[in-house]
Protein backbone atom coordinates (compact mmCIF):
# COMPACT_ATOMS: atom_id res chain seq x y z
CA UNK A 1 0.00 0.00 0.00
CA UNK A 2 1.56 3.45 -1.05
CA UNK A 3 1.23 6.33 1.11
CA UNK A 4 0.88 9.75 -0.78
CA UNK A 5 0.10 13.67 -0.14
CA UNK A 6 -1.97 15.56 -2.24
CA UNK A 7 -2.37 19.10 -2.27
CA UNK A 8 -6.10 19.92 -2.54
CA UNK A 9 -6.83 24.02 -2.39
CA UNK A 10 -3.57 24.36 -0.53
CA UNK A 11 -4.19 22.10 1.96
CA UNK A 12 -2.45 18.59 2.07
CA UNK A 13 -4.15 15.49 2.46
CA UNK A 14 -2.63 12.31 3.05
CA UNK A 15 -4.07 9.24 0.80
CA UNK A 16 -3.39 5.48 0.71
CA UNK A 17 -3.30 3.74 -2.58
CA UNK A 18 -2.10 0.20 -3.84
CA UNK A 19 1.17 -0.12 -5.17
CA UNK A 20 1.19 0.22 -8.77
CA UNK A 21 -1.87 3.31 -8.72
CA UNK A 22 0.72 6.73 -7.28
CA UNK A 23 0.49 8.08 -10.75
CA UNK A 24 -3.32 7.61 -11.27
CA UNK A 25 -3.59 9.35 -8.07
CA UNK A 26 -1.78 11.96 -8.07
CA UNK A 27 -3.08 12.77 -11.75
CA UNK A 28 -7.20 12.59 -10.19
CA UNK A 29 -6.00 14.63 -6.87
CA UNK A 30 -4.90 17.31 -9.52
CA UNK A 31 -8.12 17.17 -11.52
CA UNK A 32 -9.68 17.50 -8.10
CA UNK A 33 -7.27 20.64 -6.67
CA UNK A 34 -8.32 22.24 -10.56
CA UNK A 35 -12.05 21.99 -10.15
CA UNK A 36 -12.01 23.07 -6.02
CA UNK A 37 -9.50 26.10 -7.56
CA UNK A 38 -12.30 27.05 -10.02
CA UNK A 39 -14.66 26.46 -7.75
CA UNK A 40 -13.10 28.98 -5.39
CA UNK A 41 -12.01 31.36 -7.75
CA UNK A 42 -16.08 31.91 -8.51
CA UNK A 43 -16.36 32.72 -4.87
CA UNK A 44 -18.73 29.94 -4.63
CA UNK A 45 -18.33 28.90 -1.20
CA UNK A 46 -17.96 30.24 2.46
CA UNK A 47 -15.60 27.92 3.79
CA UNK A 48 -13.05 24.92 3.40
CA UNK A 49 -15.79 22.50 3.94
CA UNK A 50 -18.34 24.01 1.87
CA UNK A 51 -16.32 24.35 -0.86
CA UNK A 52 -15.13 20.63 -0.77
CA UNK A 53 -19.00 20.08 -0.64
CA UNK A 54 -19.03 21.38 -3.62
CA UNK A 55 -16.14 20.17 -5.21
CA UNK A 56 -17.87 16.57 -4.50
CA UNK A 57 -20.95 17.96 -6.26
CA UNK A 58 -19.56 19.60 -9.03
CA UNK A 59 -17.62 16.28 -9.82
CA UNK A 60 -20.59 13.91 -9.13
CA UNK A 61 -22.58 15.82 -11.50
CA UNK A 62 -20.07 15.46 -13.97
CA UNK A 63 -19.59 11.34 -13.23
CA UNK A 64 -23.85 11.42 -13.83
CA UNK A 65 -23.53 13.27 -16.63
CA UNK A 66 -20.79 10.61 -18.53
CA UNK A 67 -23.05 7.80 -17.35
CA UNK A 68 -25.97 9.41 -18.61
CA UNK A 69 -24.39 10.04 -21.79
CA UNK A 70 -23.08 6.91 -22.10
CA UNK A 71 -26.37 4.98 -21.49
CA UNK A 72 -28.26 7.28 -24.17
CA UNK A 73 -25.55 6.34 -26.68
CA UNK A 74 -26.17 2.75 -26.22
CA UNK A 75 -29.55 3.46 -26.14
CA UNK A 76 -29.52 5.60 -29.55
CA UNK A 77 -27.10 2.67 -31.14
CA UNK A 78 -29.08 0.00 -30.49
CA UNK A 79 -32.41 1.60 -31.30
CA UNK A 80 -34.14 1.37 -28.04
CA UNK A 81 -31.98 -1.21 -25.90
CA UNK A 82 -28.61 -0.87 -24.34
CA UNK A 83 -26.21 -2.96 -26.57
CA UNK A 84 -23.13 -4.24 -25.97
CA UNK A 85 -20.05 -1.76 -26.77
CA UNK A 86 -20.45 1.50 -27.65
CA UNK A 87 -20.18 3.97 -30.67
CA UNK A 88 -15.78 4.48 -30.17
CA UNK A 89 -16.29 0.62 -30.12
CA UNK A 90 -15.26 0.21 -25.68
CA UNK A 91 -16.07 -3.19 -24.97
CA UNK A 92 -18.27 -4.35 -21.87
CA UNK A 93 -14.91 -4.93 -20.52
CA UNK A 94 -13.58 -1.66 -20.90
CA UNK A 95 -16.66 0.25 -19.89
CA UNK A 96 -17.23 -1.44 -16.94
CA UNK A 97 -13.49 -0.84 -15.81
CA UNK A 98 -14.00 3.13 -16.31
CA UNK A 99 -17.55 3.02 -14.44
CA UNK A 100 -15.50 1.28 -12.01
CA UNK A 101 -13.07 3.64 -11.75
CA UNK A 102 -15.65 6.39 -11.76
CA UNK A 103 -17.29 4.50 -8.61
CA UNK A 104 -13.85 4.63 -6.68
CA UNK A 105 -13.54 8.46 -7.37
CA UNK A 106 -16.73 9.11 -6.40
CA UNK A 107 -16.61 7.36 -3.25
CA UNK A 108 -12.93 8.59 -1.96
CA UNK A 109 -14.19 11.91 -2.80
CA UNK A 110 -17.42 11.84 -0.27
CA UNK A 111 -14.97 10.15 2.16
CA UNK A 112 -12.99 12.96 2.06
CA UNK A 113 -15.87 15.43 2.44
CA UNK A 114 -17.52 13.52 5.00
CA UNK A 115 -14.16 13.74 6.81
CA UNK A 116 -13.83 17.51 6.54
CA UNK A 117 -17.17 18.05 7.74
CA UNK A 118 -16.47 15.47 11.05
Amino acid sequence: MAELNLNIHGHTYGVACDDGQEERVYEVGEYVNQRATDIATAGAASNETHLLVLTSLVLADEIKELRDHLQAAQTNQSGGAPQQGDAQGMSDEEQARIAGAIDQLSSKIIGIADRLVK
